[in-house]
């Protein structure tokens, strides 16, 4: 355990074997979301790099999570979208990304990280199979050479007019056979690679399966174009990376806030829309990705807000989208063999090599080698075994779990978790109407003798209940409420305890004595 502390506090290249193949996988997955996302939202799609960047450096430096990897989220893109209309121009909204980083840093202070701890453990485990479904679903149409809706687009309505599933009916009106053979040697070639028999071999260990995917399908692209014309991908269908033409073209790429905005009142409120979404992401994903860990380590919630703020901080300063903690490449990460935050640091590493030097070289991967990265990524998230699990474990867990997992498909991550949040809250309520109390009765001489035996803890929560009991007494009884074992008895329910006595337990002639039960507003309990 004490290893485990130091790992997730520190940084080590004892494990460089490990995180910087892991670091690899996470910059093959991000590239296309950064620039899927800062299209999506409106933004110059450089943004997205620079946010990318931003989270691979800053933010896991000063995280204490593990393998938690941050980014552009696609939960941001319609507030992005509409705040950059709203707010008149791109320059502006960085302005509202800094103040928002300046509220997260704030709240991380104020030590608002421990609602990262009231999350069920159920919605959690909805929240990643519903992540896993969804890249399953969005990533089928690029599988098959459809590239219409745009990378890391992961709302159920679409920006392309389609939803996650008319989507994939309508891409099969325009099937493209170049990228299916792309897509299914790029699967079988990472199905492979993770074969034991195979990992005994030097070479397999040492080279990730997503790097030789990549290159071989820039291999078969080309063959494509030089052999078979008809099968060639091109346009849409391949990472779009902007090339700088020369060092100040690349610098001109940044963008500053317009800091004359300070006194536009909206600026202010989105940005503080932006910390409290980008915040709850945050929680929600580092808390998945301790869960994934597999040395369940955990993450210092109030250090990951602070992170987080001073990454939005820097992004916002250099012209970059706001960014969270991403569960998709923090997935990628751990099932990459992340061993440490390095890996995380690797991706952004790897970020900014490839807005400098290689931009070109990256502009010839297909997208369909990436879409079956990305199918994989969301088998591992939501394997069937994952639900059967779920459903052992009963219906208390696994309803919240399930509703979690179908809101999210039908709108959107924050929506999702919140029905599944409700649902486990009302499961709690329930518990607690139950265990208010032990009912015991016994008839004597032919007149009921009832003790009630009230709980360790009586809250205001239990109201509902003790009233219920109370209701349900029978006239001309005998009642003994005892609260000997009770460390706690809410005001709330004393004062129903004490009014029913005094008022309807005359009524119905119940002879009704308290044991240790507190006094309320003057009335003395016996």
């Amino acid at each position: 355990m004490d290893m485990q502390n130091k790992i997730v506090k520190g940084l080590t290249f004892k494990y460089l074997k490990n995180d910087l193949p892991a670091g690899l996988v996470v910059f093959l997955v991000a590239l296309p979301l950064c620039l899927g996302i800062a299209l999506a939202s409106g933004a110059p799609l450089f943004s997205g790099i620079i946010a990318g960047i931003v989270g691979g450096t800053v933010v896991a430096f000063s995280s204490g999570s593990a393998l938690s990897v941050s980014g552009p989220a696609a939960g941001l893109t319609v507030i992005v979208l509409n705040a950059i209309t709203q707010l008149g121009g791109y320059e502006v909204f960085l302005l509202a990304v800094v103040l928002a980083g300046l509220i997260q840093i704030a709240l991380g202070y104020l030590k608002a990280g421990i609602i990262g701890y009231y999350f069920p453990s159920s919605v959690i485990k909805g929240m990643l199979a519903a992540i896993g479904i969804i890249l399953i679903l969005k990533q089928i149409p690029h599988a098959l050479g459809y590239d219409k809706d745009n990378e890391g687009d992961f709302n159920f309505i679409q920006s392309d007019g389609q939803n996650t599933f008319s989507e994939i009916f309508n891409s099969l009106n325009y099937i493209h056979p170049g990228a299916i053979i792309i897509a299914i040697v790029s699967l079988f070639i990472l199905i492979m690679w993770e074969q034991p028999f195979l990992k005994k071999i030097s070479f397999f260990k040492i080279v990730p399966g997503a790097l030789l995917v990549v290159i071989v399908g820039i291999l078969i692209n080309q063959l494509f174009k030089t052999s078979f014309p008809s099968l060639f991908l091109d346009g849409d269908k391949l990472v779009r990376l902007p090339v700088a033409a020369s060092v100040s073209g690349f610098v001109n790429q940044f963008t500053l806030p317009d800091f004359t905005a300070f006194g536009n009142y909206h600026v202010y409120v989105v940005a503080v829309t932006i910390a409290i979404i980008a915040s709850l992401e945050s929680l929600l994903s580092v808390e998945a990705a301790d869960k994934l860990d597999p040395h369940k380590r955990n993450t210092p919630t109030n250090r990951e807000l602070k992170a987080q703020g001073l990454g939005n901080l820097v992004s916002g300063l250099i012209g970059g989208l706001p960014l969270t903690a991403v569960i998709v490449r923090t997935s990628a990460n751990i099932n990459a063999g992340g061993k440490t935050k390095l890996s995380s640091i690797f991706h952004g590493l790897f970020l900014l090599l490839s807005v400098i030097g290689i931009a070109s070289v990256l502009n010839m991967i297909p997208l369909a080698c990436l879409a079956a990265l990305l199918l994989l990524v969301g088998y591992k998230l939501a394997k069937i075994p994952l639900f059967v699990s779920m459903y052992k474990l009963g219906w208390e867990q696994f309803v919240p779990f399930i509703v979690t997992v179908i809101a999210i498909q039908f709108s959107d991550l924050l929506k999702g978790i919140a029905a599944g949040m409700v649902i486990a809250a009302f499961i709690i309520l329930r518990n607690n109407f139950k265990l208010a109390s032990f009912y015991h009765k016994e008839e004597k001489d032919g007149v009921d003798k009832i003790i009630i035996q009230l709980a360790e803890d009586v809250s205001f929560l239990n109201k509902g209940s003790i009233a219920f009991t109370l209701d349900e007494l029978p006239e001309g009884s005998n009642v003994i409420i005892d609260g000997s074992k009770s460390r706690n008895i809410d005001m709330d329910v004393l004062e129903i305890i004490h009014d029913f006595k005094n008022n309807t337990a005359k009524l119905k002639k119940i002879n009704m004595d308290l044991k240790n039960i507190p006094a309320f507003n003057g009335v003395s309990g016996h």
